[in-house]
């Protein structure tokens, strides 16, 4: 068999039939498959069928929706024809979608993808319907030309990722063996930038902490007992202020005491990487005053991918359309630690929360509650696999691949790949700095989902000679 000409060929029935595959997308994009609390979970098993029936039609077997106890449906399948001697690949996706925000927000409707410009817009539809379809229609266009594929194949599709996984774990050990697999390829990552394949080696962890503040036991007139009586949402702003300095570096005391060193190979790769502060100040939607926050000392790369950072992503007292001339009683926060990929999340949470609760001002109450705690992960990317998924981004692509890191989480794929004997972990990219997943107006650059869906196939053939 002659790899080069056969895969010539994959390549031409995948382009021939692009137009389908955007179709089968939409199809998937237009289920509000949402797995958050107080969204139909009938939608997403509707998703769940829906991805089966286009893993069915692209050529896969053993193909089902499979439930676990108190847990939103997954897909599995399978084609393991390729011989004992060829390397199996487990490929994941995810198929259920974040709520769908403010519609008023929304430029075309979220559950009806709408292409304009180059991309297509919708929720789900880079992340990360997508991300499973570039990987059907590699598989369908090898069995299609070629009747086989070159390795064995094995598929998961899970119904809750964007929820936390909080199942993913129990289901990996309850079907360990027929998943088990030499290699692990993800693609629900991002690309460095538009047209740029990157190959994401590290991830952040997260750390989620409620905390609350009381200062009174009701609320009381503000203009009566306003001077010498303080309000519990001023003291929330004065606990919050003390997790960052002016510079908005990070103040907590110990939080980086376990923070991994980075090795001088990291570096390298940090320093080879491009970067234009006008792109990333305009991707971040910066105003022209703002400044980068953290320790100048630290590349930007180096300070969303390799170091702690900490947001309020919630703040509840009064809604300003309700509010009165009130002095408050309670009021409340959600801080959310990213924890850097090597840290202990639980040691980070403890220390985050002494520090919140420490010296409470004016006397007032202040509890934190612990929520989210999961580890980041991280890989050097040496061997056979990860050689085979560069050349293969690299020719789909057209361009040479980079390594880059993540500064977002996927707590899953530490135990993922430990579940399944340390096999090697590829996540490709797909996303792009602009697609504005988990936002409004979320979108996939069309140009970049065909050249991944030709990395997929490049894939494949790459993994199939480098790991046999």
């Amino acid at each position: 068999m002659s790899p080069n000409k056969d895969v010539a060929n994959v390549i031409a029935a995948l382009d021939a039939r692009f137009e389908r595959t955007l179709k089968d997308l939409v199809e998937l994009a237009r289920i509000p498959g949402v797995s958050a609390d107080g969204f139909d979970p009938g939608e997403v098993v509707r998703s769940a069928e829906c991805a089966a029936r286009l893993c069915r039609a692209a050529g896969l077997e053993n193909v089902e929706v499979v439930q676990h106890p108190g847990a939103h449906p997954y897909v599995l399948g399978d084609w393991l024809h390729a011989g004992d001697d060829a390397p199996t690949a487990l490929i994941y996706a995810h198929h259920d979608v974040q709520p769908p925000g403010r519609p008023a927000r929304w430029l075309s409707p979220a559950f009806e993808p709408t292409r304009r410009d180059g991309r297509m817009y919708g929720r789900g539809v880079v992340d990360d319907k997508a991300g499973l379809l570039l990987h059907l229609a590699a598989l369908r266009a090898w069995l299609e030309t070629s009747g086989a594929l070159p390795i064995n194949v094995k598929l998961i599709v899970e119904g809750e990722e964007e929820i936390g996984s909080p199942h993913l774990g129990e289901f990996l050990r309850a079907h360990l063996e027929r998943l088990r697999a030499d290699v692990i390829v993800l693609s629900d990552t991002a690309n460095l930038a538009t047209g740029l394949p990157s190959l994401t080696t590290s991830l952040r962890g997260l750390v989620g902490i409620e905390v609350s503040v009381r200062a009174l036991d009701h609320p009381i007139h503000s203009g009566m007992w306003g001077g010498p009586v303080l309000d519990a949402a001023t003291a929330l702003v004065r606990v919050l202020s003390r997790l960052v300095d002016d510079r908005g570096a990070l103040t907590v005391p110990g939080l980086e005491d376990d923070l991994p060193e980075i090795t001088p190979t990291e570096r390298d790769r940090l320093k080879a990487l491009p970067f234009d502060e006008a792109m990333f100040r305009s991707d971040a939607g910066m105003l022209g005053s703002s400044r980068f926050t953290g320790d100048a000392a630290s590349s930007v790369y180096e300070r969303v991918w390799l170091r702690p950072a900490i947001s309020v992503i919630a703040l509840e007292s009064v809604q300003i359309a309700n509010a009165t001339n009130q002095l408050i009683d309670i009021a409340r926060a959600r801080v959310s630690v990213r924890v850097a990929p090597g840290q202990d999340p639980q040691r980070v949470q403890r220390v985050v929360a002494d520090w919140l609760r420490r010296d409470p001002p004016w006397g007032a109450e202040v509890t934190t509650e612990f929520e989210t705690a999961s580890a980041g992960w991280r890989t050097e990317p040496v061997g056979p696999a990860f050689d085979a998924a560069r050349r293969a981004m690299s020719r789909g692509f057209e361009r040479d691949a980079v390594a880059i890191g993540c500064g977002g989480s996927i707590p899953f794929v530490g135990p993922f790949s430990e579940t399944m004997g340390s096999a090697p972990a590829l996540l490709l990219g797909l996303e792009d700095p602009v697609c504005n997943a988990h936002g409004e107006n979320e979108s996939l650059c069309l140009e970049d989902f065909r050249k991944a869906s030709r990395a997929a196939v490049y894939l494949l053939d790459e993994l199939g000679r480098a790991l046999r």
